[in-house]
Formats: structure tokens, sequence, C-alpha cells
């Protein structure tokens, strides 16, 4: 992670500026860049997209979103998930998407750990989400092959390559082996 000095940004000064780049985050008015993450990334991303966004479109529960959609977490600060899922309960079928940031939390949001961050920029930006509302975070971390999953005033829970994960409380009946999320 790279954070740009400089003057403050508001989000609307952000998005006119950067919108549409991949890997950049506002973060408490600061630009900040992450390094392309590589392949392996880029497969757990995709193994994520394909699996959530799979359950959630055969449910027609909501919207899975991917590709760093970006989420107002503040008037200066804006992160970027991997994949998140927003309900129809949330916002309702018939009402579109923004072209900018997400304006509500998301009910899951999704991120896959890249090789250059560090576990203390992973977790700020987890309480982040869960700060505005963000029901459940899960973080895969391809090194170990584990899934971390966090929820507001609750624990972490790590699942391992053998174990199977289930989202009862924000995807009811979600049930994938983490090894999946892993495989090519």
């Amino acid at each position: 992670m790279v954070a740009t000095a400089g003057a403050t940004l508001t989000i609307d000064e952000f998005m006119a500026r950067h919108g549409g780049e991949l890997g950049v985050d506002l973060v408490r008015g600061q630009v900040v860049r992450y390094p392309m993450p590589g392949a392996k990334h880029g497969q757990v991303c995709l193994n994520a997209a394909m699996m959530f966004g799979g359950f959630i479109k055969a449910g027609r529960a909501g919207r899975a979103m991917s590709n760093d959609t970006l989420i107002r977490i503040t008037p200066d600060t804006a992160r970027g998930a991997d994949v998140c899922y927003l309900s129809y309960a949330r916002l309702p079928k018939d009402r579109p998407l923004p072209d900018g940031p997400l304006e509500l939390a998301p009910e899951l949001v999704v991120e896959v750990r890249s090789p250059s961050d560090l576990w203390t920029d992973v977790i700020e930006k987890v309480l982040d989400y869960l700060r505005i509302g963000v029901a459940v975070v899960v973080v895969f971390d391809p090194k170990t092959e584990s899934a971390s999953v966090f929820r507001p005033g609750d624990r972490q829970d790590i699942f391992e390559r053998g174990q199977t994960l289930t989202l009862p409380d924000v995807l009811p009946g979600f049930s994938v082996s983490v090894a999946e999320f892993f495989e090519e």
C-alpha cells in the first residue's frame, strides 16, 4: 500500500480524478495505491466472484459485484471491495445500482489478501466495512489457503482449507469447501 501525500480529497473529487482506476482507494482523504497483486490473487478473486455471484444470482437474492467496487465509508474514505453482495432488501431490484460508489453498506464484503498486504492494513479495511454496517467480511489468504470471517462485535472465525465455509446470517444455504476458492 502506498499513500500519496497531498491535499485531502472528498469522494467526489477522488471520483473525478481517479474514477475507473483499479487498485486505488481513498482513505481519510488520501489516495492509496495498491501494487498489482498478480495471478494467484486474480484467480482467487475470480473463484470468489463466481461462487458467491452464482449462488446469489441463482437465489435471486440481490446483486453481486466485483473488481474493486467502491463503497463509501465516510465523506473522505471509499474502499474498493474485491467482491460484495447487496441484497434486494437493502436496494430493491427496481432501483438501479449507482455509477459511482455504493452509498449503502452491502451485507457481505469479500477481500483477497495480496502478497504485499500487511495484516494491519487488511484489518483496518475490515474495520472500516464493519463500522458502516457490513454484516460479514470474508478475507481469503492465498498464502495460508484460509478464510477469515469477521462480524461486528464478534471474534474472528478462521476456516482452513479442509473446512466448509458457510455464512448462514447473510447467505443461508451457501456452503463451499474453502479449498475450492484456491483451486486452479
